[in-house]
């Protein structure tokens, strides 16, 4: 068969239709469970490495408090922001994406943020990074979009070539790569950059009503970044840096904070709203809906052991509790799925009982038994079935969220909504740089996109000028295109 007429298919033969959308309840649906290549897809890039994560290998973790200082109750009945004064226990891991995890903590990457929440209701998971925003907006790319992050196939070696052939053909990227490529893609360390929720996810109320909501970590202590060159010489001469410096920081008293707030838009808002609300490359801009502030993240102890609690810590965004909920977010959708089937390859299926993974205020009531790892007393002689006569654990409709309207047929859709809408905010955030930094990101593109040939920059340059002229001229200019 010649390379033209190959056809992609499932790992049982069967022909691909599509391979960019995921397939959704209408247009702005949420994902439907039967798309199978969807779940193959992820559940196979689940399973590609042992037994290290696959993404966010190296971090670093600590233990903190959330303390809430504004009343939120008006749009969520979470009991963890019942009360101003409020703390509750956080875990947090903090972590580089692509590389191994023995690979330096001062590569340009985006920075994993991770917070595990021990709530009264249970654990609240919220897995974050240190951008508003990402790559790309339907998770059918993500195992492609993460190959091309990681080693050359053939040589085992890191390929500039493939990330740029990947994002030349998927323009929705532009926003992150303005981001990754400016002074925020190097941090200076974990207390010195913001964390963000990315996703739209959902408040429910007292009264029912459904919000959504983006959540937001500011930086205390300030944005500080580090240039290429600096982080190139501490990448050999102190791979840990950025580790070691958290784990110091609070061993000296040295408690890194983060004001926590949100961004909130009424549900029917959604619908008319310029931008897609839940297109993961785009961002809501805060003259529309601004921050309004929930409380203060303090990271103020270390883990007395860095495999049993950064190591084993599992985080995944299905975890939800009563008052937070998901949206139809296309990456939000299958993170749900992917997230703890990871873990369970990863750590095994009982990984939600493993101390640093367990509730703190609650005890797991189910029907769960058996599978490897089961240290507890497997739930003793009580019945492993529901429904049962012998008072075993119920579902409380009292839980139950208001339904979401959806509408249009079951098809594989874009997202966006205009023919620009993939370059309209990444150039409104590099006019919004300072000329400086406009420089330094342009240098910095240029060093690892002029590695790849040069159609490829071709294709890459036209998609910064449709951003920005200046933008794409400035990397024209240093690559020696036209």
């Amino acid at each position: 068969m010649s390379e033209k007429s190959k056809k992609l298919t499932t790992a049982a033969g069967i022909p691909v239709s599509d391979n960019q959308t995921s397939l959704t309840a209408g247009e702005r649906g949420p994902t439907l469970l039967q798309d199978h290549h969807l779940l193959e897809k992820l559940a196979h890039f689940n399973r590609e490495r042992i037994p290290e994560r696959v993404v966010h290998a190296k971090a670093a973790g600590a233990h903190g408090t959330l303390t809430v200082t504004k009343d939120i109750t008006q749009y969520t009945k979470a009991k963890i922001f019942s009360e101003v004064g409020k703390k509750t226990d956080v875990f947090g891991r903090f972590s580089t994406v692509a590389g191994e995890k023995g690979s330096a903590d001062t590569v340009r990457d985006v920075r994993g943020f991770a917070l595990k929440f021990y709530t009264e209701e249970g654990n609240w998971d919220l897995v974050g990074n240190n951008t508003p925003t990402f790559f790309i907006r339907d998770a059918l790319k993500f195992p492609d979009f993460i190959h091309t992050q990681k080693r050359d196939p053939r040589t085992n070696a890191k390929n500039d070539t493939m990330q740029w052939d990947f994002w030349s053909q998927v323009p929705e990227a532009l926003h992150q790569i303005t981001i990754l490529f400016s002074d925020r893609g190097i941090p200076q360390g974990i207390p010195y950059m913001n964390g963000y929720g990315s996703h739209t996810y959902s408040f429910i109320n007292a009264a029912n009503e459904r919000f959504w909501v983006k959540f937001h970590f500011k930086t205390q202590q300030g944005i500080q970044c580090m240039t290429q060159d600096e982080a190139d010489i501490l990448a050999g001469k102190d791979p840990d840096y950025t580790t070691k410096k958290l784990f110091e920081a609070i061993e000296n008293g040295e408690y890194p904070r983060w004001t926590f707030s949100v961004q909130i838009m009424p549900e029917k808002e959604a619908e008319n709203y310029r931008w897609n609300t839940f297109d993961l490359t785009k961002i809501w801009p805060h003259a529309d809906y601004p921050l309004i502030e929930v409380g203060v993240l303090e990271m103020n102890r270390n883990p007395d052991n860095y495999y049993a609690e950064v190591e084993q810590s599992a985080f995944s965004p299905a975890n939800v509790v009563p008052g937070i909920s998901f949206s139809p977010c296309k990456m939000l959708q299958a993170r749900i799925f992917a997230y703890a089937d990871a873990h369970r390859y990863r750590l095994g299926v009982n990984f939600e009982r493993l101390p640093i993974n367990h509730p703190h205020a609650t005890i797991a009531s189910n029907y769960q038994r058996d599978g490897k790892m089961r240290f507890d007393d497997n739930a003793g002689s009580s019945p492993n079935y529901e429904p049962n006569s012998f008072g075993g654990p119920k579902a409380d409709p009292a839980f139950r969220e208001p339904p979401l309207k959806i509408s249009g047929d079951a098809d594989w859709y874009e997202q966006k909504r205009g023919v620009d809408d993939d370059y309209i905010q990444p150039g409104n955030l590099f006019r919004l740089m300072p000329p400086d930094e406009q420089q330094r990101t342009i240098q910095n593109i240029s060093g690892t996109l002029g590695k790849a040939p040069v159609e490829i920059q071709q294709k890459m340059v036209e998609h910064f000028r449709r951003a920005d002229q200046n933008y794409g001229n400035g990397i024209a200019e240093i690559l020696g295109l036209s």
